[in-house]
C-alpha cells in the first residue's frame, strides 16, 4: 500500500462508509479503526445477536463508543453492513459449492458444511430467516408503513432516500442468496438426494441452527460438526421400501 505524506492512505476506495455512499479515503488510523470495529461486530453479534449494544462492539473493538458512531451513526446501519457482508459471503460459498461439485448432494452439503464452519449462521440476517413467512399477514399484524401522528391518527412515515436505497441493496443481496441456494437444493431434490418437502428455508434454518456460540473455540467447533451431522442425515431422502 502506497502512502502520500504521513496521514492518507489511497487504497480505500473499496471501503463502504456505513450508509450505502461513495467511498471516500480514510486516514491511515481511521481504516485501522473501522476494521478494529467490523471485527469486534462480528464477534459481538455472532455471541450475542443482533440485539447486543453499540457499547459492547465498541469495548471489543478497544475504541471509544463515539468512534463507532462516527463510522456508523446508528446501530441498524451497523447491523445491516455485517448482514450485507455474511449474505454476500454465503452467496460466494454456495456458487463455490455448486460450480465445483457436479454430485447435487455432495453440492449441498458442502455448502452447508463451509457455512456452519465460517460461523455464518450466527449472523444470518433476519429477512433470510423469514423466508416463507406470509408477508403480507405478517404487515397487516406490524404494519410499519404506519406511525401515529398528532390526535392518534396514522400519517405516512417518511422514508429517507439513503434508507430506500440501502433496502434495495439488501433485498438484491437476499434474492442472490436464496437463488443459488435455491439451485443447490433443486439439483439435490431432482436427483432425488433430497427430502422432497425440504425447502430453501430449511437449509438456511440448518446453517443457523448448526452454530452454537460456545465460549470454547475447539468444543463450538465440534459441536457444531456433529449437529450438522444429525441434521444432514434428516435432509436425505430414503429409500423406499
Amino acid at each position: 500500500m502506497h502512502i502520500q505524506g504521513s496521514h492518507w492512505s489511497t487504497a480505500i476506495a473499496a471501503s463502504s462508509d456505513g450508509n450505502g455512499g461513495r467511498s471516500t479515503p480514510l486516514r491511515v488510523d481511521a481504516q485501522r479503526n473501522l476494521e478494529h470495529v467490523l471485527r469486534a461486530a462480528r464477534e459481538v453479534f455472532g455471541e450475542l445477536g443482533y440485539g447486543a449494544p453499540m457499547e459492547d462492539v465498541a469495548r471489543r473493538a478497544r475504541v471509544g463508543v463515539g468512534t463507532v458512531y462516527r463510522r456508523f451513526p446508528s446501530k441498524d446501519v451497523l447491523v445491516r453492513r455485517i448482514a450485507e457482508e455474511e449474505t454476500a459471503r454465503l452467496t460466494d460459498q454456495a456458487r463455490a459449492a455448486l460450480g465445483q461439485e457436479n454430485e447435487p448432494w455432495s453440492a449441498l452439503s458442502r455448502f452447508l458444511r463451509t457455512s456452519v464452519a465460517s460461523g455464518a449462521g450466527r449472523l444470518l440476517p433476519p429477512q433470510v430467516l423469514r423466508v416463507g413467512v406470509d408477508v403480507e399477514a405478517e404487515e397487516a399484524r406490524v404494519p410499519h408503513q404506519r406511525q401515529p401522528g398528532s390526535g392518534g391518527q396514522p400519517e405516512l412515515r417518511l422514508v429517507d432516500q439513503r434508507t430506500a436505497v440501502q433496502d434495495e441493496r439488501d433485498d438484491a443481496g437476499v434474492a442472490a442468496l436464496l437463488d443459488v441456494v435455491g439451485q443447490l437444493v433443486e439439483r439435490a431434490r431432482s436427483a432425488g438426494q433430497l427430502r422432497a418437502d425440504v425447502t430453501v428455508a430449511d437449509v438456511l434454518l440448518v446453517i443457523a441452527t448448526a452454530a452454537p456460540s460456545l465460549p470454547d473455540a475447539a468444543q463450538q467447533a465440534a459441536a457444531s460438526a456433529r449437529l450438522l451431522d444429525i441434521l444432514l442425515d434428516g435432509l436425505r431422502s430414503r429409500p423406499t421400501a
